[in-house]
């Protein structure tokens, strides 16, 4: 399994994968903003790559352009499928190119890819490349998906029941990334661990009590990830969010691999130490201008 950390990596991972691919690509898109995906798309295709595109069928503010890519990368000479319209979004990430799933936490963009804090993970775990085609495979054909018990996560299957165990089974430390933790029964679980001694960390948004939570400084977040006992972790698509679990589709893997949740959780580590910092020099600042106030009263 390899990480592909944002923004250091940018897509150039993706392009690669792409171009080794000799046999097929199958791709679900939520947003693309940036043509060497694209380009390397269609140069999979005029090489007999068999290229299956699944592109969401909304998404904020981007609904023409997603028809353009549709209309492009047809003429290019993929196979291109839209979505269907029963969950509000299909949010999910991933590419299954040949053996090897890449799951993605972040979308084809330059605000994700190139200024935001997120990850992917690529792995050959051949449970996970199965699931991954069957979500494909039913969402491209408007049929129910019926998960397996996989690494894969898939909101709204078994998001919930799957990551609340993954919560729950944290004995010593639980590190999360969330741009907005909000579902009531994942705040209430999480109290409960701190509770019990387990020490809870958020970096992101999360109004629950304590747990010590703090903004990301330095650059945009849109990760999503947990790291418990930094052995094991969590990327995906999804947010402790009750819509994110329960009523759209979303993608996640749980991560075995302890070397790639100690890498995790060693990022977590120093976004947290510059959000402290930052927020030291905030602190600080508010004195000075407090003291000179003062002097000049």
């Amino acid at each position: 399994m390899n990480l592909i950390i944002q923004p250091d990596a940018g897509l150039a991972p993706i392009v690669r994968a792409i171009q080794k691919a000799r046999r097929a690509v199958d791709i679900a898109i939520f947003r693309l903003d940036q043509a060497e995906v694209e380009k390397a798309l269609g140069a999979a295709v005029q090489r007999g790559v068999k290229v299956r595109v699944l592109v969401a069928h909304t998404n904020r503010g981007g609904e023409a352009r997603l028809r353009k890519l549709e209309q492009r990368l047809l003429e290019a000479g993929a196979t291109v499928t839209r979505t269907g319209d029963d969950f509000p979004r299909y949010h999910g990430k991933f590419m299954v190119a040949d053996d090897t799933l890449h799951l993605f936490g972040f979308n084809f963009t330059k605000v994700d890819a190139l200024k935001s804090r997120s990850f992917g993970v690529s792995t050959r775990d051949a449970s996970a490349v199965r699931e991954a085609r069957a979500v494909f495979e039913a969402d491209s054909t408007r049929q129910p998906y019926v998960p397996k018990r996989t690494p894969l996560v898939v909101s709204p299957e078994n998001a919930r029941e799957t990551l609340a165990a993954f919560v729950k089974g944290a004995k010593r430390q639980l590190l999360i990334y969330d741009v907005n933790l909000q579902d009531r029964v994942f705040i209430k679980m999480l109290e409960a661990q701190a509770s019990a001694g387990v020490e809870v960390r958020v970096i992101g948004k999360c109004k629950a009590k304590k747990i010590d939570v703090r903004p990301l400084m330095s650059m945009r977040l849109h990760v999503r990830a947990m790291i418990r006992d930094g052995a094991r972790a969590f990327v995906g698509s999804q947010s402790l969010r009750r819509i994110e679990l329960d009523k759209r589709r979303e993608v996640g893997v749980l991560i075995n691999n302890a070397a790639v949740a100690r890498q995790i959780r060693d990022i977590f580590e120093a976004d947290w130490a510059e959000a402290e910092s930052a927020a030291e020099r905030s602190a600080s600042a508010g004195r000075v201008v407090e003291f000179a106030a003062r002097e000049l009263a």
